[in-house]
């Protein structure tokens, strides 16, 4: 837990203390007694070592798992997985590709459950040539576990032939994330099938939306000599519709992004049961033909194996259908602001009772927003003088938030709306927080340059 005192006394709600507060010349002085001991945890700085905004402690927050693609070749041409222990610095390596090209197969965007000792990464497919490079809708997710490193075990099973499978998708995963007990992964996804609809016809079809899968329910497909279809250990479905336009001022959506889990287990209903699902951020079309991207709720089934209306598997020229029981539902009404629109990945609170997210507030300035999973009316949270430059993430127990602003992490006490400015101001800001499980610690990322060489990301923590 934080110790209160360690929080700087301000208020953000307080108009005469955040003019203080904001003033560029005191902000340099301002909390010197609340900066944290930084301490660099990865030392090579001949490569990146890329937390990307997952959940990368083990559960015992012993070890940060990431991955180590470059900024040129991205996800597609790295090939390599890594684990640090905290303490030590002990470096293991979970999976290597060790003939991976340019275009090809690649694995990044790594995440450890919560409750296992095992990751889930993206890994494009193993088909992958200069022809067929790695692609949004050519990749799937892979989990190792600890104790078996190079060992691949393919989640989400894949099959672009038709007729398709039902429980197997038909194009790429993305940003895996585990469900706090463990049991569902969610995702971002494109459909390959969709994209070669696209293609063919030059409408568009090539919609990002939002899937989960779920454990123990293994799904098989023949596999193809081409590498394109194959089985896998978890059940998939799609939850969230999307149509290529939405009808101006509905609720309608044409991508759905920035998703995360709502709650360890859901968000309480009023009969006080846990409702399992995802936050995100959702692109509609107002009134004037414009795309406002607005926050989304989608809950989940328990059983996402039943259909509804339509094809859980899809047709060869619709996307998979959400299963018997999902439910989506817009939260944010922006587009009538002065400045409309919600941004960044929708985080949740650790009960599922608000979600974060970044939105303009009427001076023209991004900001911390919370809504609650059933709607109503949205609290500003932060009042800075310059934008919250993103990065928010939850407190694993407490009603805390950190988030990057003026190349600084600071902590927000979302109870009595007390901040406190946690790192000095670097000419490379951190990136992509996390928080240990225990709550006393904080990992991130900041690019280091030595003697003039091109900057690499390194992994920095923070004790509180």
């Amino acid at each position: 837990m934080y110790n209160k005192n360690k929080f700087m006394n301000l208020n953000l709600e307080s108009k005469p203390m955040l003019i203080l507060f904001m003033t560029p010349i005191l902000f340099s002085a301002c909390g010197q007694d609340n900066y944290k001991m930084e301490k660099q945890i990865t030392q090579n700085l001949t490569y990146n070592h890329d937390l990307d905004n997952n959940d990368n402690f083990s559960p015992d927050d012993e070890w940060l798992v990431y991955d180590t693609r470059t900024e040129a070749g991205g996800i597609g041409a790295n090939g390599k997985i890594e684990k640090i222990h905290v303490k030590t610095g002990e470096k293991v390596v979970l999976y290597e590709l060790k003939q991976n090209k340019a275009y090809g197969p690649g694995v990044g965007a790594v995440s450890y459950s919560h409750t296992n000792n095992e990751v889930v990464f993206i890994h494009g497919l193993l088909n992958c040539s200069s022809e067929k490079p790695y692609e949004q809708w050519r990749r799937t997710g892979v989990i190792i576990k600890d104790d078996q490193p190079g060992q691949p075990i393919f989640m989400d099973a894949r099959d672009i032939s038709f007729p398709f499978t039902v429980g197997a998708l038909r194009g790429g995963t993305h940003r895996h994330e585990f469900s706090g007990d463990g049991k569902w992964i969610g995702y971002t996804y494109n459909d390959a099938i969709m994209k070669k609809l696209e293609d063919s016809t030059g409408l568009t079809h090539n919609l990002r939306t939002i899937g989960v899968s779920k454990k123990n329910h293994p799904v098989s497909v023949p596999e193809s000599q081409d590498g394109e279809n194959f089985s896998g250990e978890w059940f998939s479905a799609l939850v969230v519709k999307v149509v290529p336009e939405p009808v101006p001022g509905s609720d309608e959506i044409s991508k759905a992004a920035g998703d995360s889990w709502v709650g360890r287990l859901g968000y309480l209903k009023s009969d006080g049961a846990a409702q399992r699902a995802r936050a995100f951020i959702g692109t509609t079309t107002n009134h004037k033909g414009e795309q406002v991207d607005e926050v989304y709720i989608v809950d989940i089934p328990e059983d996402i194996t039943v259909p509804g209306d339509v094809a859980l598997e899809g047709t060869e020229t619709s996307m998979p259908a959400p299963p018997k029981g999902s439910s989506q539902r817009r939260l944010t009404y922006t587009a009538n602001n002065k400045y409309p629109g919600c941004e960044g990945i929708v985080r949740s609170s650790y009960g599922g009772s608000m979600l974060a997210y970044i939105a303009t507030d009427d001076h023209n300035i991004k900001q911390i927003f919370t809504i609650s999973p059933w709607g109503g009316e949205a609290i500003q949270r932060t009042f800075h003088d310059s934008d919250v430059q993103g990065g928010i993430r939850w407190h694993p127990k407490e009603h805390r938030l950190v988030y990057v602003w003026q190349n600084s992490l600071i902590g927000l006490n979302i109870d009595n709306g007390k901040s406190a400015i946690l790192t000095k101001p670097s000419q490379y800001p951190p990136k992509n927080p996390v928080w240990s499980h225990d709550g006393h610690k904080i990992a991130y990322n900041r690019m280091v340059s030595k003697d003039g060489n091109t900057p690499t990301m390194q992994i920095f923590i923070i004790e509180l």
